[in-house]
């Protein structure tokens, strides 16, 4: 039961740590603006989806995680 219960508790790490990756994604299209008027648009854009697909990546091993059930 406590193999459950950790690997519960280690997919509900995972969902919140993607979800503070999607808060960062969210400060960087904050600052996406700023970027364009200086000319860094290109690095803005290859941050914010690395921090997407790693949010995502996180979230659904997450979730894959906390719905396994033995």
């Amino acid at each position: 039961m406590s193999e459950l219960a950790d690997k519960t508790e280690t997919g509900s790490t995972l969902m919140i740590i993607g979800l503070a990756l999607w808060v960062t994604a969210l400060l960087v299209v904050f600052f996406l603006p700023a970027a364009v008027k200086v000319g860094h648009h290109g690095t803005f854009a290859w941050l914010l989806s690395i921090l997407v697909l790693a949010g995502v990546a996180l979230m659904a091993r997450g979730l894959r995680l906390r719905g396994r059930e033995e």
